[in-house]
């Protein structure tokens, strides 16, 4: 009676990590001969994991990444334009602390998304709020949040993310009220919040592709998103071929 009323305690408390461990503890006739501080301590760190695992998971469920990706697993091939300590120091995360924006460039299907929700996903794991939109999309989400109300609250939402990812930059052509909501966005976050964009484009020509008769725009977007900005530019054969080769061989 008194291990029920134990069990229900704790869960009662949300001590859900402790309370599983207790039950194990309960099971397992090696953990009888750990003395109390040891048996204690372990049903804090088992509590702790929990609390730390259900934090990734709601952070990995609100960041929703398009790929399921990892640092770990990032493909260093040569000709790949990759260097193992550049992606080391960015895994760290300090650029996100500092609100430095990182650019991802590189040929269709040389891992540009792949790398950067690997990085959203280091990220999660770190405790740092991530938000993954394909820029194209989330355009269109803003041109109809103005004619029901809620362009401010998206904005919002934006501005506070510590880690915001827009990915396909330069995909789709831009109309002035896509201009201005992306001037929007990025003003919102500049100097305080990071920004990881993707692009198929040189950054060479991203003011020709942002201007569209309105250079001062243009100007204003790429001075928030490039200026002290760290810079990565992708190589090589499209992975996406190189993976379909690999599955064919297997």
């Amino acid at each position: 009676m008194m291990t029920q009323a134990t069990l229900h305690k704790l869960n009662e408390m949300k001590l859900f990590g402790m309370a599983s461990g207790f039950e194990d503890q309960l099971a397992s006739a090696s953990s009888r001969t750990l003395g109390f501080e040891e048996r204690f301590g372990l049903l804090v760190d088992q509590e702790s994991t929990h609390r730390e695992n259900r934090r990734l998971q709601r952070l990995l469920k609100l960041a929703k990444l398009r790929e399921t990706a990892c640092v770990e697993d990032i493909d260093y091939r040569p000709g790949r334009g990759l260097d193992r300590a550049e992606i080391a120091s960015l895994a760290l995360g300090d650029w996100i602390h500092q609100g430095i924006n990182l650019i991802v460039t590189g040929p269709t299907g040389g891992g540009k998304t792949w790398l950067a929700c690997a990085l959203g996903n280091q990220a999660c794991r770190q405790g740092v709020s991530v938000n993954f939109h394909r820029l194209p999309l989330l355009l269109e989400d803003l041109a109809v949040s103005h004619g029901d109300g809620s362009f401010r609250r998206r904005l919002g939402q934006l501005a506070n993310v510590e880690l915001l990812i827009l990915d396909d930059f330069g995909m789709a052509p831009l109309n002035a009220v896509g201009r201005n909501d992306m001037l929007e966005v990025i003003e919102s976050r500049s100097g305080s919040r990071a920004t990881l964009i993707t692009s198929q484009l040189p950054v060479d020509r991203w003011h020709d592709y942002l201007s569209g008769g309105n250079p001062t725009v243009a100007d204003a977007i790429l001075d928030r998103l490039v200026s002290g900005s760290q810079r990565l530019e992708l190589k090589g054969e499209s992975m996406r071929k190189l993976r379909k080769r690999k599955g064919d061989k297997d």
